[in-house]
Parts: C-alpha cells; structure tokens; sequence
C-alpha cells in the first residue's frame, strides 16, 4: 500500500537500464509483483506488462518509452524507470538518468558484455550515477554467470563486485550465496529460503568474501587502517565500506537470477533499499538561481522553497499532456500556483499522480525526492523547471543526442497536411529527440530521428494518436550551380503586336566570384536607360533558382551589364527583364556551368578495433580523412564526405561498430560534384 506522501529517505528512484531483450521490463513486472502493486504477471510477448502498454511497445514486443511504476518493500517506495534499450530511444534513457538515483544494469548471462549493457554502463558512470549489475536469464540453458563476471572485470577492473554465488544444479540457477550477508538462499515457489552455506561454495564465498572486504577497506580511510592493523572487518564493516563505494561508484555489486522464473529478484530488492542511495542522498542538483544570477546546488529539503524538473513529456489527444517530474525540493501540492521560468509564465496545479505504466493515482501532494506527474499545463514541456514565485531557479536542460536521419514528410493522404505536421510538431513535444524542420534549400519538411525503427515508430504513433499517416521519402539533395569561366551574353526581346511593341536589349558579362550572386553595370553613353537597369538584375535574380544544368539555384555569379540598346516608344522594364533572362540562358551555358554538391564535416567516434572499417567505407562514400584524435577508449575521426552520400550513415555506423559508433554532422560547404553525380541528377530530373 502506497501512503499518500513518503519521506526522502524511504524512497528509491531506480532507473532500469541495459541492451535491447535482456529482460528489463521483465524485472520490473517481477519487482511490482513482490512489491504488492500488481496481483500477476505480466509477459512481454502477450503486451500485458506495466511498462510496455503503448500500442507499439505491445506489436513490437519491446520498450520505445520510458515508463514509470512504483511499489514498496521493506516501507521503502521504489520508483521504477523501465528504459527502452533499443538504440534508437537513448534519449529515453537520458529522461532516466536526471530523475533517478540510480541504476540497475540488466544483461543476460551469455558470458560477453553486450553494447547496450557497456553503453548503460558508461552511461551511468558519466551521470555519476550508483548501479547495481543484474545478470539475468540464469535459467537458460548454457547460462554462464563467471562467463559474463570475467567480461566485466576486464572492461570495468577492480569497480566490479559480485556479491553472490549462483546456486547451481545443471544448468539452473536454484539459489545463491551473498557473501555480504554470509547467508545461503534456496528458490522455492513461495520465495527465497534460508539455508547454510553449502560446503561446495564454501571457497568461493571464502574467495569473495575477500574480495569484498578488500573492496571495502579501500573505499573509507577507517576501514582501511582497521583492515591493516586486523586484517579483517567485521560484517558491519564490509556492508559500511561496500555501501559507501556504491554511493562513490567505486563499486559496482553483481548480482544473478531469473526475471521470467521470478528467482534473484526479492534479494535484488533487498539490495536496493539496503546498499542504493535513498533520494535524500541524492548529490547536490546543479541550478541557476535567478534572483542572484548564480549556480547553486539544490539539496533533497522536504522544508526549502519548491522546485521540480520535468523530465519527460507524454502527449494524449484526449486527456491532453501528462508532465512526469522529480521533485528536488520542497512540497508539491494541488491548487498551487508555481512559476516555471523557461517560458516566465505561472502554472496552477490541478491534479497530481502516482504513475504506475498506464495507470495514474491522484494524490494530494509529492515530496522532496519522489517522482509523479501533472496534467493540463500549458506552458510547460520537457526539461522546464517548475519552483516556488518566490524563490526562483532552473535546472540544466536534459542533453539529448541529435538526429543523425532525416526523412522528407509528405502527407499520405492529400488535404490532411494539417493533421499531419500539427501531429508530428506534438510528438517532437514527447520526444525532445526527434525534430521536425524546414529545409529552406529544398522545400521539404525533414523529419529528424536516431534510425529508421525511431521515425517508423513516430509515424505508427501519429496514425494511433492523431488519425493522420505520414509517408516519409528519402530527402532531396539540395544542389546548387555555378559557372568556372567568363562569358558574355546578349539577350534580345523584341515583340510587335497592335499598337505599341515590346523591345529590351542587354549584353552582360557572366563571371565567376564569391558571393551568391553580385550584380554590376558599366553601361556607357546611355544605351540602356538607367531606369530600365534594376529590371534587368530583378530579371537575373528570378532566373537564379533555376540553373542550366539541372535546374538548382545557381550561387558564386557575378553579372555585369555593359552595354544594350534601347527604344523610345517600345521598351519597357518587363522588355528589358524578359531580354535580362535570355542573356541569362545563354550565358550560363557558354561559361561552363557545373554541379556542386554539398559537403558535410563529420566527428565520428568508434573504438580502435572498428576504424579500418569505418574508415574504407569512408573512401566509398567519396570521403575525406582530415585527422585522428583519441578520447578516453574512442578514436575521433574527422572527416568530410558528400551529403548525397550519407543519407542512412546512421544505419550504416551502427552496423559496422556493433551499435558502438557515433557521429555528428554539420554543413561544410559546396564543392563541385563528379560527372557520375550530374549524370545521375539530370536523369533523375528527366
């Protein structure tokens, strides 16, 4: 039974993390489960979980949200943070990591350290963020707990400590030894049963016990100069010096079971209320203090003035949006006003909630530490700060990883382009990593994401949520052209009909320079009237975005107008326009006019054993190796390559580096494209 508020120090906020099927969802539904807050449950693969209840999350049988539920054990709340673990949704398990305290790392027990487990990981080591190891599915076959224990020492050294000893018989995991306890658990169907230390572990757990206490030694001064003088510590002392390393993240505990079997799960959750930080230990949150105009640090104080991040954004068209936040100080209760200061507007709170996956719980107020929601704000979006009038703060935004995909939006249905970018521009509010922009070169409307199963799961998202489809196309390449050489033109309009003709003429002189376009006369004598010369570069400027090659605007021209002729009665400025834009056609094509292509700066990060790789597949996509750096265990490539070239890099990377690599890319500059390239627009274009 949740109480209707809870105190700092008995709540966990605990963010579930780890590689894509290793069972994340799966411990949470077991976590609710022991905890009381659902009566069964539930399996991904028939979509009735907690976590996993979109519409999506249910076809696709894995996670593409963060998801919040909650339970209690032992009179501790514990708030969950079930985290996609599929590539493409890191900015989820960003949204995790500025609310919780910390981690559960889940990984299977296959003997290798996953990408997604090694990324969580680091993830939650660069967050500063306490975590505990959870090596799962130890009833498969061929289950290799000491398999997957070497992988991790050797990546993550001496950080690594397995507090248990899986109980073995075959290739089942029937119960477990903690060394921190010194006490021996049998699995049986009404939970974990006390036993002795079987003799045949009696070794192992001498071994880790060692290990342990080593581990503990080094993390407090005391401890070690007792361990020195003694040569032992008490159990006490162990659990002191191991809790105090998990806190400074100089340990990391593993720990063994079955999420499916529901096995390793309650001693997990004694772990997490005995070793993981409480939310009133949670470090100091870095914030801005607006009265003052300096950075202070926002301390767990049930007493000081309010203050709340929102951490994510969920978007319903018939309940409007729900606003999940932490509160890092004070007490939020309903019917107050609170000021949110990145957009300088006041909000009222109508109703708060306890989120628990779909289903949500009003309660009158939340806590310094706690996590719920709000609804119907208007003013207020992913990472907005809401605190006290009176004492104004803001957090930090929530670093979200770019688009690296961009796809053009078309409406698949004529005459609902309205619903539909009125549906993704709500979305992009849900999702801080995915973007909709204008291409201003193109005219598209681009769709950005972090991979094709991200941008496929937004438009099943829009057709669910606002009953419009998007049909999204591979992006046009924004083409320009220019001119190599000098070229005069000569361009004549003359038209007789009844009464008053049309007649313009203009020689001008086509060179190339380095701006977009600059425009010049040096007409003599008055053969051309001065007031027909600004129609003459009005008719130049209206032909620029229609090249001679293939139609692209044309860029780096310069015009010179030198001489012309002109008559009393006929001419006018449409005349001397219309005979501006046959100099134009003419000229271009006599002053050998090409293709350029726009060039792309890449950064890509990858670890050394995938740089001969990235690096050939660089050279196939007519790239530029400009240099090499080193940044902590990655190799930074600095790089340039066509921007027709790198449309799905995002897919390409991954799949070369293992999920490993990452890019960054940024506009570069024109540069003149291949024949094979201008060959293949203009047939494009024919």
């Amino acid at each position: 039974m949740i109480p209707m508020s809870v105190s700092a120090k008995n709540i966990r906020n605990i963010a579930i993390v780890g590689h894509s099927g290793e069972g994340k969802t799966t411990l949470c539904e077991a976590i609710l489960f022991n905890g009381g807050a659902i009566e069964r449950m539930g399996r991904v693969d028939a979509g009735t979980t907690v976590s996993d209840f979109d519409d999506q999350e249910i076809a696709r049988k894995m996670s593409v949200s963060l998801s919040a539920s909650y339970t209690t054990w032992k009179d501790v709340k514990i708030n969950l943070l079930d985290c996609p673990g599929f590539y493409d949704f890191e900015g989820e398990v960003n949204e995790a990591m500025r609310a919780c305290g910390a981690a559960i790392v889940v990984m299977g027990a296959n003997g290798t350290l996953t990408v997604g487990a090694e990324k969580a990981i680091n993830q939650c080591l660069r967050a500063k963020k306490p975590l505990i190891i959870f090596i799962n599915g130890m009833d498969k076959d061929n289950a290799d707990y000491y398999g997957t224990v070497r992988a991790l020492q050797e990546k993550y050294k001496n950080k690594i400590a397995p507090i248990q000893i899986p109980m073995m018989e075959g290739s089942k995991m029937t119960g477990n030894v903690n060394a921190l306890t010194e006490k021996a658990y049998r699995f049986t169907n009404t939970g974990p049963e006390e036993i002795s230390v079987p003799d045949m572990y009696r070794r192992d757990f001498e071994e880790m016990r060692l290990s342990l206490t080593e581990a503990a030694a080094e993390n407090d001064d005391v401890l070690l100069e007792k361990y020195f003088e003694d040569g032992q510590l008490s159990r006490e002392d162990i659990i002191h010096g191991i809790r105090k390393g998990i806190y400074n993240i100089n340990v990391i505990p593993v720990m063994a079971g079955s999420a499916l079997q529901n096995k390793g799960v309650i001693n997990l959750m004694n772990e997490i209320v005995k070793y993981l930080p409480e939310a009133a230990e949670r470090a100091e949150v870095p914030a801005t203090d607006l009265e003052k105009d300096s950075v202070i640090g926002i301390t767990c104080d049930e007493d000081a003035p309010f203050a709340a991040q929102v951490f994510k954004t969920a978007v319903d068209p018939f309940v409007g949006k729900l606003n999940y936040l932490r509160v890092c100080r004070g007490v939020l209760k309903t019917g107050m006003t609170v000021l949110n200061p990145n957009t300088n507007t006041e909000e009222r709170i109508n109703t708060i909630y306890l989120v628990c996956g779909k289903k949500q719980v009003p309660v009158s107020e939340l806590r310094a530490g706690d996590i719920g929601a709000v609804n119907k704000l208007q003013n207020t979006g992913t990472c907005d700060t809401l605190c006290d009038v009176s004492a104004p703060v803001r957090f930090d935004p929530i670093p979200f990883p770019h688009p690296v995909l961009y796809m053009a939006v078309y409406a698949k249905v004529r005459g609902t382009e309205d619903k539909v970018f009125s549906g993704l521009a709500r979305l992009a509010e849900e999702d801080r990593s995915f973007v909709v922009v204008k291409d201003h070169d193109t005219g598209e409307t681009l769709a950005g994401g972090q991979g094709e199963v991200h941008l496929d799961v937004i438009n099943k998202k829009l057709k669910a949520k606002f009953g419009a489809e998007a049909d999204f196309r591979t992006p046009a390449i924004a083409y320009k052209e220019t001119i190599r050489k000098v070229a005069n033109a000569e361009g004549k309009y003359k038209k007789q009909t009844g009464g008053h003709g049309q007649y313009g003429h203009c020689k001008i002189r086509f060179e190339p320079c380095e701006r977009d376009f600059e425009f010049a006369e040096e007409v003599v004598g008055g053969t051309v009237p001065k007031q027909y010369i600004p129609a003459v570069e009005k008719g130049l400027v209206e032909c620029l975005p229609h090249g001679v090659l293939a139609g692209y605007p044309v860029i780096r021209l310069k015009a010179v107008l030198y001489d012309g002729s002109y008559h009393d009665v006929d001419s006018s400025e449409a005349a001397f326009k219309a005979a501006a834009e046959l100099a134009f056609k003419e000229g271009l094509k006599n002053a050998s006019p090409v293709l350029l292509e726009p060039l792309s700066r890449l950064r890509i990060a990858v670890p050394e054993q995938f740089v001969g790789d990235v690096m050939g597949d660089l050279n196939k996509r007519r790239g530029r190796i400009l240099g090499m750096d080193t940044q902590d265990d990655m190799q930074i490539i600095t790089a340039e390559a066509p921007k027709g070239e790198l449309l799905t890099y995002a897919t390409a990377l991954r799949s070369m580096t293992q999920g490993r690599g990452r890019f960054s890319e940024t506009f570069a500059r024109y540069e003149q494209a291949p024949e094979s390239v201008l060959q293949a627009v203009q047939q494009a274009k024919a």
